[in-house]
């Protein structure tokens, strides 16, 4: 279906259906529906810990004082984007932040591996003592915490996913019938493709995507910044992962409060808007108390378009909970 669809809009050829899937996925897993639907004070000094597994599939940087937060970026992203957030919270909270493996500037592992990165966070949450942490993600991140929460619900605390959903088979098809069942050959073939890709042919098919991903020229070099030094092996493992990885059902462990807080800033039009919301709002089905909250004008880094918007937003949510 996903090949007669490509021939559809024009692509014939088996190097233009290729290069049309690369970018596609990059658009797509920064910008959900963009096509489809279209720190008291901080620490004397961070503390960087290298977790001491052969195969550590993070780091992390801890920040400020009070209550732990865990903060998760997405696809071939760095701590970097939370950067204005930090600076709210960290007067108030202990943050814990995650830098990826192989994701912008962080040495890959040899053997990357998402399940093996959840297992190694739910670890370091009960190594460190913290005390169901919130943990707020974005994008792959935001899928990342709904993980996380549904696997081991009494080990964490409230979930904010910015622009992450708990399966993202159904961009592919404006459908939340869709499942890893039908997603299988395509979720294979993404893999192989990313897989076999130099740093640098990444970077460039990366660059397709920036104008979906943030409105402003200077969020645009930012983000760059970040997905030019990405490991394709290790973009290639999380693709995957989250093509065959369905949370859909199992949030419904979750017994912490839940927020999503959702993009369309870079749809064409209202009734795509709603769409969107629509499509947002029917992956929470299995834990109604989940609370949808959409900003119509930013693009999938809400961090960068809409900075004021995204902060308050999630500091209410933690002060309420």
């Amino acid at each position: 279906m996903f090949t007669f669809l490509l021939k559809k809009i024009g692509l014939h050829t088996a190097k233009q259906q290729t290069l049309f899937a690369l970018v596609l996925v990059a658009n797509l897993v920064f910008q959900l529906f963009a096509n489809n639907l279209v720190f008291a004070q901080a620490r004397q000094s961070s503390t960087e810990q290298q977790l001491g597994q052969a195969e550590a599939q993070f780091t992390v940087t801890v920040r400020g004082q009070g209550k732990p937060i865990i903060l998760i970026p997405g696809l071939m992203s760095d701590a970097r984007v939370w950067d204005s957030l930090v600076a709210e919270l960290a007067p108030h909270y202990e943050l814990h932040l995650l830098n990826v493996a192989g994701f912008a500037d962080n040495a890959a592992v040899a053997s990357p591996s998402m399940p093996a990165l959840k297992k190694q966070l739910l670890a370091y949450i009960a190594e460190h003592n913290l005390d169901k942490p919130a943990v707020i993600g974005h994008s792959l991140g935001g899928f990342m915490a709904f993980w996380l929460a549904s696997s081991e619900p009494a080990l964490v605390g409230p979930i904010v996913s910015v622009d992450g959903l708990p399966y993202i088979g159904p961009i592919f098809t404006g459908s939340n019938s869709s499942t890893f069942a039908t997603m299988a050959a395509q979720a294979q073939q993404i893999k192989g493709m990313y897989a076999n890709l130099t740093e640098e042919q990444l970077a460039a098919q990366s660059r397709y995507g920036l104008p979906r991903q943030a409105s402003s020229a200077e969020s645009q070099a930012k983000i760059m910044a970040m997905l030019e030094h990405s490991n394709p092996a290790t973009v290639a493992d999380a693709v995957y992962t989250l093509l065959s990885t369905d949370l859909r059902q199992d949030i419904g462990n979750i017994s912490s409060p839940v927020l999503l807080l959702g993009a369309s800033g870079g749809f064409g039009d209202s009734a795509q808007q709603i769409a969107a919301e629509q499509l947002y709002r029917e992956q929470l089905q299995a834990l109604p108390s989940a609370k949808l909250q959409m900003n119509t004008e930013s693009r999938h880094f809400i961090m960068y378009d809409a900075p004021v918007w995204l902060n308050k937003q999630i500091v209410d949510f933690l002060e309420a909970n």
